[in-house]
């Protein structure tokens, strides 16, 4: 696993201090200084708005690609990144440390650059993550993946259809969901990306968000709705 990797290069390093003093860096400094060169076009303005940090980041980093002309292979690399955090969660919360210094990130970026797989054209994404170790934000990278994605299906005119379970659901049961949503006019005629989430706290049942809706079929909801019933007639 990537977290095994990672914390093999920069425990050492990690284990030789004991104290570590940071300094505050502007989350945007790096992002300006790297792109400020190009004036900004109505082209490669991002299809939908996005909040966050980790939205500001994704939303940078898509303006610089299509400006590059590398938004295909950005897209796959970030998918690539996105898969590694997937298989092997301990890497978000490495990416986190407090203790990491400018040589461990050095060595991280390096590791997460090998597992892109060599799609990455003109080191767009190279630069991103170099971008982020500079301004102290590795630990934002798994939500930059999640809000590119996010950028990307605006753009091929995709809707995500998210639907939150207690416990994981079957391929079969998405799949059933999909075309039932996909035929109603919460889709709007647009094609549907799946995105599958679980929150046992949610009890039973299903959430499902499509663009600005949400449908609340959960079992937490229905408790919520009977207990106010209770307090109201009490």
């Amino acid at each position: 696993m990537l977290s095994r990797q990672v914390r093999l290069l920069v425990l050492p390093s990690i284990a030789s201090r004991s104290h570590c003093a940071h300094r505050a860096v502007s989350p945007l400094l790096p992002l300006l200084r790297t792109y400020a060169q190009v004036a900004p076009s109505q082209d490669s303005k991002p299809p939908v708005a996005l909040f966050g940090l980790d939205g500001t980041y994704a939303s940078a980093l898509y303006t610089a690609a299509v400006k590059t002309s590398t938004l295909d292979s950005t897209s796959k690399s970030l998918a690539a990144l996105a898969d590694v955090f997937k298989k092997d969660p301990k890497l978000a919360v490495i990416l986190t440390a407090p203790t990491l210094t400018s040589g461990d990130k050095s060595q991280i970026v390096a590791e997460l650059q090998r597992h892109m797989g060599g799609v990455d054209k003109g080191d767009t994404v190279k630069n991103f993550l170099s971008t982020l170790s500079e301004n102290n934000r590795l630990g934002i990278l798994e939500g930059v993946c999640e809000k590119f994605a996010t950028l990307m299906g605006a753009t091929r005119g995709e809707v995500d259809l998210t639907v939150t379970s207690a416990s994981k659901l079957d391929p079969k049961t998405l799949q059933r969901l999909e075309t039932a949503v996909a035929k109603s006019e919460y889709s709007q005629g647009k094609k549907l990306k799946v995105v599958p989430k679980v929150n046992p706290d949610i009890m039973g049942g299903l959430v499902v968000e499509i663009g600005d809706r949400t449908i609340d079929l959960s079992v937490s909801s229905k408790v919520s709705k009977m207990n106010k019933l209770l307090t109201d007639a009490l």
